[in-house]
């Protein structure tokens, strides 16, 4: 997979799926546009990738700092080949416990904001005949609980995947999406988990999972890469 001359936009930069994909993808030859809301974190990121990046820190729920990042690419690099959405949390909670401020949050994070990127970024994909790749959730996919609410953003990330894809295929832009199980990555710790209690569900995950392991930061490294890349 060549990835030169393509620059990439991806959300959630500063840590985890996303410092990853930043990482793998500019071993490839991107260049890569790193947000988050973490100047630390993503200037970390920024350290390990080897082509020219650009850092914008932003907080994806705010509009302003939406058009940020485009504008800001758009001024540095003159085009968008990629986007990946992979801002986002989850929320640990049964559906009575959650409280309506928790639910606007996670809706607006992993639902609103993915929606009005997307669209300030479809002129400039369209332009490029590029794509885009969802992280979404194998929560998207099947109910847990004590989920209910990440459940059902993640489930709305990929109906919308679904009906972007169809929408943007006349104009040669695919969107797909992948939907991991547990990966290791500090996601628990930060929705409050400690350490330990987040050591135990990693490992009740990878009990549930057909290969008896976690998955890794760099398996979704890779699928978002072919999912991105031209012989995709």
């Amino acid at each position: 997979m060549d990835f030169k001359n393509k620059v990439v936009i991806i959300t959630g930069a500063s840590s985890g799926i996303g410092r990853g994909a930043a990482e793998y993808l500019s071993s490839l030859g991107a260049s890569v546009v790193l947000t988050g809301r973490s100047e630390n974190g993503l200037k970390e990121t920024a350290s390990k990738c080897t082509t020219e990046f650009l850092i914008v820190i932003a907080d994806v729920t705010k509009q302003e700092d939406r058009v940020k990042i485009i504008d800001e690419t758009i001024k540095k690099f003159g085009k968008i080949n990629v986007l990946v959405n992979n801002a986002g949390q989850g929320l640990m909670k049964e559906t009575m416990k959650a409280t309506m401020e928790e639910y606007d949050f996670i809706m607006d994070l992993n639902v609103r904001s993915v929606f009005n990127l997307t669209q300030l970024a479809i002129p400039h994909l369209i332009e490029t005949q590029g794509n885009i790749v969802n992280v979404s959730s194998v929560t998207g996919l099947h109910p847990f609980p004590g989920f209910t609410v990440y459940c059902m953003s993640k489930a709305a990330l990929d109906q919308f995947t679904r009906c972007l894809a169809l929408e943007l295929a006349p104009k040669n832009v695919r969107v797909n999406a992948i939907n991991p199980a547990t990966i290791v990555t500090n996601f628990l710790q930060a929705q409050g988990l400690s350490d330990q209690l987040a050591k135990e569900y990693q490992t009740k995950g990878a009990s549930l999972h057909a290969l008896g392991r976690l998955g890794t930061i760099l398996e979704t490294s890779h699928a978002i890469a072919f999912l991105a890349s031209d012989m995709s």
